[in-house]
């Protein structure tokens, strides 16, 4: 009998010690993960942009984030070839920056992407041709003008969203990435969304979740391959941001303005390969992270519903 009571004795403060142990160890990581959260956020310095290089290419820049990132980079001492489909925009874009930063070089190329790429591709390499590039920001992008079903996609939109979202981005890469490896530097930000990363799903607007989810993948692999050659490929996450495309006209403490979301994401430009620049949009991917996915797969449903019953009564108001 005493043996018994001895030998407990010895097993607990074993157990306590073992619980103990795994306790603190776990303290210790959750004040890691907030001390890194809180140092990349707000006490990390951004690179100097131009050791990349001296120029930017910036696609999709007449508006929204695309915009804002090509004025965020010109205040950061790179000249940029812009890349867009209305002539006139790139104009007014091009000498806006003229005009704001006096010794920012602003070449234009009017390419439609969702056009002839292969031409379009063609123009952009015959402009970046000679130039130091080191900075490529993928911006341009489509989604559906209002939440649907997959079988009421029109065939049209199916194209675009493909071609613009994945065949673009590809082949602009492509078109760009030669030239950072001759001078062995470049960073190369894709533009992806919450909807292929941070939801586990994106109802009524699967096929443009699913060419996101590509942009990811296709950032991650190509950070792989090609760190070793001094070139940063990075997947910049954006949640909800105020833009046309998201139809949504005012900015919030969770919904930044373009410009707001641009000065973050250039300081991110250069280190995670996969990141959510705006820091608050990192709580609500928390949140997110911390609810069943059936939850989230029934708000989100619940969500684009409502989204698709307003669209088709402001798309039935027009023909009327």
């Amino acid at each position: 009998m005493e043996c018994c009571i001895i030998s407990r004795l010895r097993v607990q403060p074993l157990w306590f010690a073992l619980l103990f142990l795994v306790g603190l160890l776990t303290i210790l990581k959750l004040a890691f993960v907030v001390v890194r959260w809180v140092y990349v956020n707000f006490l990390r310095p951004p690179k100097n942009l131009r050791k990349y290089g001296s120029w930017a290419v910036v696609t999709g820049p007449t508006d929204g984030i695309g915009k804002s990132f090509a004025f965020e980079l010109a205040r950061r001492g790179l000249n940029l070839v812009l890349v867009g489909r209305n002539p006139e925009k790139l104009k007014d874009v091009s000498d806006s920056i003229a005009a704001k930063f006096g010794k920012t070089e602003v070449k234009t190329v009017v390419v439609d992407f969702s056009g002839d790429l292969d031409e379009g591709v063609a123009k952009i390499g015959e402009a970046i041709e000679g130039l130091d590039v080191g900075v490529l920001v993928n911006n341009v992008g489509v989604s559906y003008p209002y939440a649907r079903f997959f079988h009421e996609v029109d065939e049209g939109l199916l194209n675009n969203l493909i071609k613009v979202n994945v065949i673009g981005t590809t082949k602009v890469t492509q078109a760009v990435l030669p030239g950072m490896l001759k001078r062995k530097r470049g960073a190369i930000v894709n533009i992806g969304s919450g909807a292929a990363i941070v939801i586990p799903s994106d109802p009524l607007y699967a096929v443009y979740a699913a060419t996101k989810a590509y942009i990811d993948q296709f950032s991650r692999s190509l950070y792989v391959e090609y760190k070793k050659s001094g070139i940063d490929v990075q997947c910049q996450v954006p949640l909800y941001v105020a833009t046309k495309m998201a139809s949504i006209r005012r900015s919030s403490f969770f919904v930044p303005s373009t410009d707001g979301y641009a000065k973050a994401g250039v300081r991110w430009i250069g280190y995670e390969p996969r990141c959510t620049p705006y820091w608050p949009h990192t709580l609500l991917w928390a949140v997110a992270c911390s609810l069943p996915e059936f939850v989230v797969d029934a708000w989100r449903l619940w969500f684009c519903l409502g989204i698709r019953k307003r669209g088709q009564r402001k798309e039935s108001t027009k023909k009327e």
